[in-house]
């Protein structure tokens, strides 16, 4: 006789979890999908899930097929605090795409995303969540989610423009110095006491 109810550990059962966490993630936002929910939709349960993937940020990046582990570079980033924290991040997001191997994987998600609205939300929730906000969260900075929004227009500005319309000469000039050059903005949008705060009657002229 057949078996019924959730499934056991298989290679189908993984691949299941993926394709339920993919439209969760798609539909819901990073935020709002559950381990619970994802097993549910996936028929298997949550112990499995865990098994996997470990946890909710390990089972979205393999869900995206990140280029990387942001938890791996974002210790580098937070090196120092505050200050000079825009450049080393510019510096290690050009240093994923510039690399033959994390490039690769890395230019076709941006690719993707130009072309499928499912790769553009998918991409969105993986820089503002995954390596935005917690280098803004690690930066206990007020008004996080408005600076780490500023912080990925710049971003996805910048790979846009060196990646994909391949503007010169930010196209070909060395990725040190477009962090030297784009990190004061971006650390502007760190810490300028200004950001979030409502302008004087009159100061829109």
């Amino acid at each position: 006789m057949a078996r019924t109810g959730r499934r056991r550990g298989s290679p189908d059962t993984r691949q299941a979890i993926l394709d339920a966490a993919r439209e969760a993630f798609a539909d819901k936002g990073f935020d709002a999908t559950s381990i619970r929910a994802v097993a549910t939709a996936a028929g298997c349960d949550p112990a499995l899930v865990h098994h996997y993937f470990g946890t909710k940020d390990k089972l979205f990046l393999a869900t995206v097929q990140a280029p990387l582990d942001p938890a791996e570079v974002i210790p580098a980033v937070l090196a120092g605090g505050v200050q000079g924290a825009g450049g080393r991040l510019v510096g290690t997001l050009l240093r994923v795409w510039d690399d033959p191997v994390t490039g690769t994987p890395a230019l076709a998600l941006v690719r993707s995303a130009l072309q499928h609205d499912w790769s553009a939300r998918m991409l969105r929730e993986f820089l503002t969540t995954q390596v935005l906000r917690k280098v803004v969260a690690q930066l206990a900075v007020d008004d996080a989610p408005l600076r780490t929004a500023l912080v990925a227009s710049q971003m996805f500005g910048l790979i846009g423009v060196r990646y994909l319309l391949r503007i010169e000469p930010v196209a070909s000039t060395p990725a040190a110095v477009l962090a030297a050059s784009i990190g004061p903005t971006i650390d502007r949008y760190l810490t300028d006491p200004s950001i979030g705060v409502d302008p004087p009657p009159g100061a829109d002229g």
